[in-house]
């Protein structure tokens, strides 16, 4: 389960570009906090010490107790806006959640025993469909990340959705279908898949070469 965070801030006496640009020259990071049908908070948080939580690398995954006015409010994050340049965090987007609150939440995986994985272990590659699986969490059970054991799987085998344990308390949120996250495929069934691909690319610059040369040649085009 992911880590609680605490996160102190401070009240947003303004709104506003300008008092936003103010905030953060002075280190701090605009911030709103909404939900649960409350009125939303605006607050500003310190610049360093969520970079430092940012980093954690499971910070949108994780509940955060925004500490404001001497008071803890339960969120979850729900976007982070970084400066398109710089990376540096511009705004943040906090859900008030309360005691009993299901989350949508995407969370990473991991595949554990490869070594123990026949097709793998004779050349076989492990082609990953999804990174992340979207789940629907009890918040106070959010996992920090699903792992999928890959013993005995052979070259064309797939894992979906349905043959994974999921943690108590969570659930797949696509429930339409019995989707595909990865698959173990042959090295020459991945190149060739590649293979076509890279020729569709170039069948295209080649039609779209084609097609400036003979407006270059008519001048009517």
């Amino acid at each position: 389960m992911s880590d609680t965070l605490t996160l102190p801030a401070e009240a947003r006496e303004r709104a506003g570009k300008g008092a936003s640009r103010a905030l953060r020259r002075d280190g701090r990071v605009p911030a709103v906090v909404y939900g649960n049908n409350e009125d939303p908070l605006t607050i500003h948080v310190e610049e360093k010490e969520l970079r430092r939580q940012l980093g954690t690398g499971h910070f949108m995954n994780s509940i955060v107790m925004v500490e404001v006015g001497g008071k803890k409010v339960r969120t979850l994050p729900k976007d982070v806006a970084f400066h398109p340049v710089n990376d540096r965090p511009l705004h943040v987007d906090f859900l008030r959640l309360s005691k009993d609150a299901k989350v949508e939440v995407a969370i990473p995986v991991h595949f554990a025993n490869e070594e123990k994985s026949p097709g793998l272990k004779r050349g076989g590659v492990l082609n990953v469909v999804r990174h992340e699986l979207e789940l629907v969490c009890e918040a106070d059970k959010i996992p920090e990340e699903i792992t999928i054991d890959v013993t005995g799987l052979e070259v064309g085998d797939s894992i979906h959705i349905s043959s994974v344990s999921l943690p108590e308390g969570s659930e797949s949120a696509i429930t339409d279908r019995d989707f595909t996250i990865a698959t173990i495929v042959a090295p020459s069934a991945l190149k060739k898949a590649e293979g076509a691909e890279r020729a569709e690319g170039e069948d295209a610059e080649g039609e779209e070469g084609t097609e400036a040369t003979e407006q270059a040649e008519d001048p009517e085009a």
